[in-house]
């Protein structure tokens, strides 16, 4: 057994602590507003998502990754069961129109962060033995298997709802699935019938609809539909080539809705400026390779698709935020991951990465 990648570590750790550092400027006027305390959020990110991540880090990365794949059945029963506790009364929870949380002994839990590693788990033990081979070929061994796991934990989600998680989900489960060698018919299939539910996703759900319209043209609706997305924009327009400083956000104020959760990126560049940006995108495009690397150079075909699978939930998560707040995606609503506020979030990405250090330490290299 060989020492852990240190280098993927630290990239974890820089985002770690720069994610404190900006939530606490973030969100200290939205915390003195609600609760009369500066430091309310970065308060409870530490204590529900910075300890028992942390703890959560250090169990998986010294903990043998190859002993998750004889609970992958059990941890799809989980992913289900997980989803399926939002809708039981008094224990459910929502925020607007999402009803996403689940309330135990006060505190709050979101299912669906932690189905993005317990389903995750599941799919790589599943595909592992079968990379490459011919069941991968094979409808019956692997796509319609693939279709119905997946379309379970796709309509619990659409029924919260919570289209934000399942996008980055789907994305996941995808990309884990044509890494062990799904052909490219596959892919046909699962795009034509995708961007059918997409269309249907948005046909019948009017604020889905005006966000899409939002996105096309962010013009319209200044002060209503369009107000978020114009105000990031602000932010980051006035952030310049330099910023105006840590701290010294105006759109934090009030202005600018969501400023702790998936807002935060407008607030990073409105304090710190284009350059600090570049250098965070460029962070997130080593956090890839340095993972890409982990899953190519692990000893089996559970470790690779694992690897590859929590690299892209990372990257994709990350870049899918920034693009919305620069006005190239629609808004979904997704966190930044190590940023954003979110107890939960936080724990199961050092999990996750924990993880991926435990999977460094049997490379092959």
């Amino acid at each position: 057994m060989k020492k852990p990648d240190y280098v993927f570590i630290g990239i974890v750790g820089v985002l770690l602590v720069f994610g404190l550092m900006m939530l606490s400027s973030a969100s200290s006027p939205a915390a003195y507003e609600k609760f009369g305390d500066n430091y309310w959020y970065l308060k409870h990110q530490a204590l529900f998502g910075l300890l028992p991540g942390l703890l959560a880090f250090f169990l998986m990365s010294r903990l043998d990754y190859r002993k998750w794949k004889k609970y992958a059945l059990p941890f799809l029963v989980v992913s289900v069961v997980l989803l399926l506790l939002v809708f039981i009364p008094g224990l459910g929870a929502g925020y607007g129109k999402a009803k996403s949380w689940i309330n135990i002994f006060g505190m709050s839990l979101q299912p669906s962060e932690i189905v993005k590693l317990t389903f995750l788990i599941y799919l790589a033990a599943w595909l592992g033995p079968k990379r490459g081979g011919r069941d991968m070929q094979e409808a019956g061994a692997s796509f319609i298997p693939f279709v119905v796991v997946f379309g379970i934990i796709a309509v619990l989600m659409v029924l919260q709802p919570d289209i934000g998680t399942l996008s980055i989900i789907a994305m996941i489960s995808i990309i884990v699935y044509f890494s062990a060698g799904a052909p490219l018919s596959h892919l046909a299939w699962i795009s034509g019938v995708g961007m059918f539910l997409l269309f249907l996703l948005v046909k019948f759900a009017p604020y889905r609809t005006a966000r899409l319209m939002t996105f096309l043209h962010p013009e319209l609706d200044p002060q209503g539909v369009g107000y978020h997305i114009n105000q990031a924009l602000l932010a980051i327009g006035s952030g310049g080539f330099f910023g105006l400083g840590l701290g010294l956000s105006r759109q934090k104020f009030q202005y600018l809705p969501e400023v702790v959760g998936d807002s935060i990126f407008a607030v990073m560049a409105e304090e710190l400026g284009f350059i600090f940006m570049i250098l965070f995108v460029a962070a997130l495009v080593f956090l890839a390779i340095r993972g890409f690397k982990i899953a190519k150079n692990a000893p089996d075909g559970f470790g690779r698709l694992l690897g590859i699978g929590i690299t892209s939930w990372f990257v994709i998560q990350s870049f899918i935020n920034i693009g919305a707040m620069v006005g190239i995606l629609p808004l979904t609503g997704i966190p930044l991951p190590f940023v954003s506020y979110g107890g939960t979030a936080l724990t199961v990405c050092l999990a996750a990465a924990g993880i991926m250090a435990n999977i460094s330490k049997y490379s092959r290299e």
